[in-house]
C-alpha cells in the first residue's frame, strides 16, 4: 500500500509545481485544500483565488472559500461563494444545501427553505439538508410541515440522531408530546446530546 504523503511535504510539492507552472489551477486548488486543512485560512484563500483565476470551472474552490467564511462567521459571504459555485455547476446540490444552512443561521427562513428544497430536489440523499429544512419550517412557524419533513428524514435515515432530535422539536411545537419524547429518546440512544432547555421542556410536559 502506498504511504500517504506528509501534509508539509505535499504543500511543498504543490508550491514547487506552481513555481514551475504558476497558472496550474489544480496545483493551486490542491495547495488551498492542504492549507485549509492545516488551519492556514489566509494562505488557503490566496490559493483558491489563484485556482479560480486560472480555471473557469473551479467551482469547488468557491465552495471551500464558503467554508472558510463560515468558520469566520461571515454568513453573507458563505451565500455569495456558494452562489458563484452553482453558477458554474447548477446541479451541485451541496452548494444549495450550504446556502440554505447559511440563510437558516441568518434567520431568513423563506430563503433557507427555497435553497434547501432545491438541494433535496437535486440530491434527495443529503440528510443534513432535510434536517435543516425541518428547522427552517420551524423558524417560519409551520410546525406541521416541519413534522412532515422530519418523518421523511427518519424514514430515510433511521440512524440519523439529529434527524430524530429535530423531528422531536417539531412534534413538541405541534403539541404531540408522546411522539416528541419517543424521537427525543431515540436521538439520545443514537448519541445525540439534546439542548438542556428542550430536555427540560419535555420533562415538564411529561408531568
Amino acid at each position: 500500500m502506498k504511504k500517504p504523503m506528509d501534509s508539509e511535504l505535499f504543500i511543498s510539492e504543490q508550491k514547487r509545481m506552481l513555481a514551475e507552472n504558476p497558472e496550474c489551477a489544480n496545483s493551486s486548488y490542491n495547495l488551498g485544500v492542504a492549507l485549509m486543512e492545516k488551519g492556514d485560512y489566509d494562505g488557503a484563500v490566496d490559493a483558491f483565488k489563484d485556482a479560480i483565476a486560472n480555471s473557469a470551472r473551479m467551482f469547488e474552490a468557491y465552495v471551500n472559500l464558503g467554508f472558510i467564511h463560515f468558520q469566520q462567521g461571515e454568513l453573507e459571504e458563505v451565500v455569495e461563494m456558494n452562489r458563484k459555485a452553482i453558477e458554474i455547476e447548477p446541479r451541485y446540490a451541496r452548494g444549495y444545501a450550504n446556502i440554505g444552512f447559511a440563510y437558516l443561521q441568518m434567520s431568513c427562513a423563506e430563503e433557507a427553505i427555497e435553497a434547501l428544497e432545491r438541494a433535496i430536489e437535486l440530491n434527495p440523499m443529503i440528510v443534513q439538508a432535510w434536517s435543516n429544512l425541518i428547522n427552517a419550517y420551524l423558524q417560519k412557524g409551520d410546525a406541521a410541515r416541519a413534522v412532515e419533513v422530519g418523518e421523511k428524514v427518519v424514514g430515510m435515515a433511521p440512524e440519523f440522531a439529529l434527524g430524530h432530535n429535530n423531528l422531536a422539536v417539531a412534534l413538541y411545537n405541534l403539541g404531540n408530546m408522546e411522539k416528541a419524547r419517543e424521537h427525543y429518546e431515540r436521538a439520545v440512544e443514537l448519541g445525540f446530546e439534546p439542548h438542556p432547555e428542550f430536555a427540560a421542556a419535555l420533562e415538564a410536559g411529561a408531568r
